[in-house]
């Protein structure tokens, strides 16, 4: 793997990603190059698609570099803490000292990744506050069975109480879109993701992003969207916003988009939740078939 990405760098792409110490920001320019890096990776973590590193590049403070191997790496920083991801394979042992020495910790550490890195001597410990929510698409679409009663009975009342449509998001409802993240916005003490909600809109179709967007009684009130990850298998939702005032618009618009994706994408990761306890409990209410685990590695703590 990292042969192949050496070989694809000489050129323009050596002038646009420096070697490392050098760093450069993330850019648009840098999609023709890294997209289908990121969309062949087979384990499905979240947050390796070039949308999501360059929604949230100012977030994590994320850049790009490449190292003397040829492998591309991703530096960034967590408020005071800084760490790296290495998403396409792991650099040699000498590397990653240093890398280690100079950033702290590797984030996003695959499961495959966890023995090479303890074979290496490093710390490797799990980060399930990060794991992502991994859910059958077919058993989101059809909800069957006791368990998922509660969520029937929402979906109901939704659809008895309110005249619905949905459509694909396509150009034309986008501004509706911006309506609904504004309202949420202001129904919510706290920014969260709304910046980098509001650019994925805004760069909807540069990114390739697409998603569904939900009306109830000819008012725009929820919309979802995400792109495929996972080598294509699943289908990962990086913004879901709907309007609290409609009681059971969250279970519908889950329903309805695990309902129009189809087929080719046999599971919908939900991304993670963070530590949130109110999160993690209804990630948790829909029966995740699994979870994309995620760990970081350090260096050992000296005695």
């Amino acid at each position: 793997m990292i042969s192949q990405i050496n070989h694809s760098l000489p050129g323009r792409w050596a002038a646009i990603i420096p070697e490392y110490p050098a760093l450069a920001a993330v850019s648009v320019a840098m999609r023709p190059l890294l997209h289908p890096l990121f969309q062949a990776l087979p384990e499905g973590i979240s947050e390796f698609t070039f949308a999501n590193i360059y929604l949230f590049r100012e977030e994590h403070h994320y850049s790009i570099s490449r190292l003397p191997d040829g492998s591309l790496v991703i530096l960034g920083r967590d408020k005071d803490r800084p760490f790296f991801m290495s998403p396409f394979g792991l650099p040699g042992k000498q590397l990653l000292d240093l890398l280690m020495a100079n950033h702290a910790r590797m984030k996003c550490v695959s499961r495959s990744q966890t023995r090479p890195l303890q074979d290496m001597g490093f710390t490797v410990t799990e980060d399930r506050n990060n794991f992502d929510y991994i859910y059958l698409r077919r058993e989101l679409a059809e909800l069957t069975g006791r368990k998922f009663q509660k969520k029937r009975n929402l979906i109901k009342a939704f659809i008895n109480n309110y005249n619905y449509e949905g459509y694909p998001l396509l150009t034309e409802h986008l501004a509706d879109a911006f309506h609904i993240l504004e309202a949420w916005r202001n129904e919510h003490d706290s920014v969260g993701d709304y910046a980098a909600a509001r650019e994925a809109l805004e760069k909807s179709e540069e990114l390739q992003l697409c998603g569904g967007i939900y009306y109830a009684d000819g008012q725009p009130a929820a919309y979802s969207l995400g792109e495929e990850l996972a080598s294509g298998t699943s289908f990962v939702i990086h913004f879901e916003k709907a309007l609290s005032r409609y009681k059971g618009l969250y279970q519908f618009v889950n329903q309805a988009f695990a309902s129009i994706i189809g087929d080719p994408y046999a599971t919908i990761n939900r991304e993670q939740d963070l530590g949130q306890e109110g999160l993690r409990h209804a990630k948790m209410s829909y029966r995740p078939t699994g979870f994309v685990e995620k760990f970081t590695a350090a260096l050992p703590e000296k005695k």
